[in-house]
């Protein structure tokens, strides 16, 4: 019995040690992406790689499956905004879409989200097969949003981050859990610096606005 606890508190152990890193991890990726950086990059993969492992354990598949398109990302984040900055020669290059292409976006995504959950539903043993999807299905391509450099990702992760606040601490990820509170505060201050990167980009170019299609 005395072996039996200690196997589980070790197993604790090393669950609370990864769930800690991976945090600070994507917490520095946050902030990284606010400042522009591209190490923002290599924090997401890292903090990735752990999290799968974690959730993994957590029971929580479709939040699995999204941390191997995170990895895919990262990558492909880290190639695109060097491009963007090879382009522009401004590491602080952004771009915004039009209300229409968010609409349309948010639409075509919650008819994703509403088809992964059925399917998790039916056919898997995930908790919160419904909201996971969701959050799953949105995160998808609000991050694709951050490697486009488009402003208003802030305004996605937004939403994405409080909701994610109730599943993990339903999971009791209490670390997650913070995280994300503190997700939803960057992400409104990261919006508001790249709006103003964004504005002062309209100033300075006055032949063009920069919008993205």
């Amino acid at each position: 019995m005395t072996e039996l606890w200690q196997q589980l508190l070790n197993q604790w152990q090393l669950q609370t040690a990864l769930e800690l890193i991976a945090t600070v991890l994507a917490l520095s990726y946050t902030v990284l992406a606010i400042r522009h950086s591209l190490w923002c990059w290599p924090a997401a993969l890292a903090s990735t790689v752990l999290t799968l492992q974690i959730m993994l354990s957590a029971n929580l598949y479709t939040d699995a499956l999204l941390q191997l398109y995170y990895a895919g990302m990262a990558l492909y984040g880290w190639w695109n905004w060097q491009q963007l900055r090879n382009q522009s020669g401004q590491a602080q290059q952004v771009v915004e879409w039009r209300g229409s292409q968010h609409l349309l976006l948010i639409s075509l995504t919650a008819v994703a989200g509403l088809c992964l959950g059925f399917l998790m539903q039916q056919y898997t043993s995930t908790d919160f097969a419904w909201l996971g999807a969701q959050i799953s299905c949105f995160a998808v391509v609000t991050t694709y949003l951050v490697a486009k450099k488009v402003v208003s990702n802030w305004l996605y992760w937004i939403v994405i981050d409080a909701a994610s606040i109730y599943m993990y601490l339903q999971k009791d990820l209490y670390f997650f859990s913070a995280l994300f509170v503190i997700y939803t505060l960057t992400a409104a201050s990261g919006y508001f610096a790249w709006r103003s990167n964004y504005r002062q980009q309209q100033l300075n170019n006055a032949s063009g606005i920069c919008v993205s299609g």
